[in-house]
C-alpha cells in the first residue's frame, strides 16, 4: 500500500483530491469503473453541513485505497457466479481472499505450506485482505487454516485496523478472540478505535470499547477518538464514548452503601 499524504488540517475547507485506486497485485493499475474501494485514511475533512451523521466512507478521502475487482461487485449484487473460471484462475491468493472466493482459495493453499501467511508487495497477507473487505467466512477459514492475525504490513497495517475501518464488527470480534492487540497502531498512530470512529461505525466502536480499547490514545495528528468524533460531528459515536466513560467512572466509585 502506498503511504498516505501527510495529515492536513482536519477541518480544512479545501476538498481533497480523489484517491488513487490500486489493485492488490498491481500497485500501478487503474481501477475499472464501478469497483468498490476502502480508503485507509485517518485525517479527513469535516462532515457535510446538514448531514453530520453521514457515513464517512461516502466522502472523498485522502490516502491510498484497497480495491475490489468488479467481480466482487457482481457477486454482491446477487449473481451466482462471481467471475468466469478463466478469470478466477488468473487471480492471486490475495485477490481471491479479498473477493471471498473460498473454493479457489483452498486450491491455492493446498499448493504450499507457507501460502496462508504470504505477504504481497505491500506486506498484506490473505487474512488482511479478507478482513479489509468484510469477507467473514474467508477470515474464519483462514484463521482455522493457521493464518497469523498478528502480522503487520509494511506500514503497520493490521487485519484488526482494516476491519475496524470498514465497520466489520463480526470480523473485529473474531480477530479479538485470537488475542490480537486491540490498541495496535499503524505508521501514523491510527488505532482500530480511531479508524472505527473515523468511519462513523457505531457498533464497531461499541465492540472495541467493550473489549477494552484505549480512549486516550492519540494519533500523530493529536486527535483522540473523542476529538475525532466531535470534530466530524458524529454524535452517535460521541454518545457511545461518553456513556462508556460514565460507566468506567461509576465502576471506579464502587457500590454506594447507606450512610
Amino acid at each position: 500500500m502506498e503511504p498516505t499524504r501527510p495529515a492536513e488540517d482536519l477541518l480544512s475547507s479545501q476538498p481533497p483530491p480523489d484517491p488513487e485506486l490500486r489493485d492488490p497485485e498491481d500497485p500501478g493499475s487503474e481501477a475499472p469503473d464501478g469497483s468498490d474501494t476502502v480508503v485507509l485514511s485517518l485525517f479527513a475533512c469535516a462532515a457535510e453541513p446538514g448531514n453530520p451523521e453521514a457515513d464517512a466512507s461516502a466522502s472523498s478521502l485522502q490516502g491510498s485505497s484497497l480495491k475490489h475487482s468488479t467481480t466482487l461487485t457482481n457477486r454482491q449484487r446477487g449473481n451466482e457466479v462471481s467471475a468466469l473460471p478463466a478469470t478466477l484462475d488468473s487471480l492471486s491468493i490475495h485477490q481471491l481472499a479479498a473477493q471471498g472466493e473460498l473454493s479457489q482459495l483452498k486450491e491455492h493453499l493446498r499448493k504450499g505450506d507457507n501460502l496462508v501467511n504470504k505477504p504481497d508487495d505491500h506486506g498484506f497477507t490473505p487474512l488482511i485482505w479478507a478482513s479489509a473487505f468484510g469477507e467473514i467466512q474467508t477470515v474464519r477459514f483462514l484463521l482455522d487454516w493457521g493464518a497469523d492475525p498478528h502480522i503487520l504490513a509494511k506500514e503497520r497495517e493490521s487485519a484488526l485496523s482494516l476491519a475496524s475501518m470498514g465497520g466489520y464488527t463480526d470480523i473485529v470480534g473474531l480477530l479479538l478472540e485470537h488475542d490480537v492487540d486491540i490498541n495496535i497502531y499503524d505508521w501514523n498512530g491510527g488505532t482500530p478505535l480511531l479508524y472505527a470512529v473515523r468511519g462513523n461505525h457505531v457498533k464497531c466502536v461499541e465492540a472495541l470499547l467493550a473489549r477494552g480499547a484505549d480512549l486516550t490514545t492519540e494519533a500523530d495528528s493529536g486527535y483522540t477518538p473523542m476529538d475525532l468524533a466531535v470534530a466530524l460531528g458524529y454524535r452517535k459515536v460521541q454518545q457511545v464514548m461518553e456513556n462508556h466513560i460514565l460507566k468506567l467512572f461509576q465502576s471506579s466509585l464502587g457500590p454506594v452503601g447507606p450512610e
